[in-house]
C-alpha cells in the first residue's frame, strides 16, 4: 500500500510494506504524536504494521486468513469514511472505475499476503513481498544503475531460494506461502499505479476511503464463507479490530504526521527497512526465528530496495508528488 511521499505522477516510488490506509492523503492532527520528531513517526509505523501483522497471524487460527483480511478491511473501511465522509456525487464513470481498480488490487494484495503469512515466516513473506514493488521501482527509473538494485536483490533471492545448498532456503518453507507472497508482490505493484491514478482523481483520501470500501465489500463474503459465525466473535471482533488499527489507522496517521516535516525521500528509504522490521516482530511475537541465510537473504534485499529508492528519488523531479 503507497504512502503519501510516494508516488510520482508517472513512476511512483515505493515504500515495501503494503497498507491499504496511506495512499492519497487526508486529515490528521498534530499533538503528543508530532513530538516523537518525524524520525521517530516513521519507525512507530513501522513497527506498527509489522506487529499489526504477527497479530493477524495468531488471529488466523480463530478467523481463518480469509476471515482476518475482511475483519481487517472492513473495520479500516468504516474508520476512514466516518473520518473522511467521501462524496459520492460529480464523479465520472472513469473516476469509479479507477477507484474500484484500486479496492480490487488492495484486497487481492491483502488476500494473497495474508495467505502467505498463514504458511511462512513473517520476514520471509514481506521480503518477496518486497520484490513486487521494487521491481516496478527499477522498471520506471530507467536508469543504469538500478540494475545493480536488481542483482542485489536477485542474490537476495538465490540465498533465499537455497540454491547452491544453503540451508535455511526456500526449499524448506511452504511452496504455496511463497507463491502467495510473491502474488501478493504483483497485487503491491498494481495497488501501487492505480493509488496514484487516485489520488489524482479524488481530493484529500476520499478516493482511499472509497476503495478500501470496495476491497471490504468484496472481501467479506469470502471472509463469511471461510469463518462464518467465528467473525461475529467477540474476542474475533476486538482482534480483527486491532489488527487495523495497528496495520492501517495508526500507521497512516503517524506516516501522515511525519512526511508534513520529512523529505519524501528520506521517508520512502525508511520504509524500505520494513523485512528487518517484520522479522524482528516475527521473531518476538511468533517465535519465528531466521536461519543465518535467510537473513543475510533479507538484508540484501533490503539494502537493493534502499538503493533503488535513493536512485529513484535522487532525480530531477519532473512531476509533482501525490498528496
Amino acid at each position: 500500500m503507497t504512502t503519501p511521499d510516494a508516488a510520482a505522477a508517472t513512476a511512483p516510488v515505493v515504500p515495501p510494506q503494503p497498507r491499504p490506509d496511506a495512499g492519497t492523503g487526508g486529515p490528521a492532527h498534530g499533538g503528543r504524536f508530532g513530538s516523537l520528531g518525524p524520525v521517530g513517526l516513521v519507525l512507530a509505523g513501522g513497527v506498527s504494521v509489522q506487529f499489526g501483522g504477527a497479530l493477524a497471524v495468531t488471529l488466523m487460527p480463530r478467523a481463518g486468513a480469509l476471515g482476518v483480511v475482511a475483519l481487517r478491511l472492513l473495520v479500516a473501511a468504516v474508520v476512514l469514511l466516518v473520518v473522511c465522509r467521501p462524496r459520492l456525487r460529480g464523479h465520472s464513470r472513469a473516476d469509479w472505475g479507477t477507484v474500484v481498480a484500486f479496492g480490487v488490487a488492495m484486497s487481492a494484495m491483502n488476500g494473497l499476503f495474508y495467505q502467505a503469512l498463514d504458511r511462512i515466516p513473517l520476514g520471509v513473506a514481506v521480503t518477496l513481498e518486497v520484490l513486487g514493488p521494487l521491481t516496478l521501482s527499477v522498471v520506471a527509473s530507467r536508469r543504469a544503475l538500478n540494475l545493480v538494485w536488481a542483482a542485489l536483490a536477485l542474490a537476495g533471492v538465490f540465498l533465499l531460494s537455497g540454491a547452491g545448498g544453503a540451508d535455511g532456503g526456500l526449499g524448506a518453507l511452504d511452496p504455496a506461502g511463497v507463491a502467495f507472497a510473491l502474488g501478493a508482490g504483483v497485487m503491491w505493484a498494481a495497488y501501487i499505479v492505480f493509488s496514484a491514478r487516485t489520488g489524482r482523481r479524488f481530493p484529500q483520501a476520499d478516493g482511499l476511503a472509497l476503495a478500501m470500501a470496495v476491497g471490504a465489500l468484496l472481501f467479506l463474503p469470502l471472509g463469511l464463507a471461510e469463518s462464518g459465525a467465528k467473525l461475529a466473535d467477540p474476542v474475533t471482533l476486538g482482534l480483527g479490530a486491532g489488527v487495523a488499527v495497528l496495520s492501517s489507522v495508526l500507521p497512516y496517521t503517524l506516516e501522515l504526521l511525519a512526511l508534513r516535516r520529512l523529505p519524501a525521500s528520506t521517508f520512502a528509504v525508511m520504509m524500505s527497512l520494513e523485512p528487518a522490521l517484520a522479522a524482528t516482530a516475527g521473531f518476538l511475537v511468533l517465535d519465528q526465528a531466521l536461519s543465518a541465510v535467510q537473513a543475510a537473504a533479507i538484508a540484501l534485499v533490503v539494502a537493493a530496495s534502499m538503493g533503488a529508492v535513493r536512485t529513484r528519488t535522487g532525480r530531477p523531479k519532473t512531476a509533482t508528488p501525490e498528496a
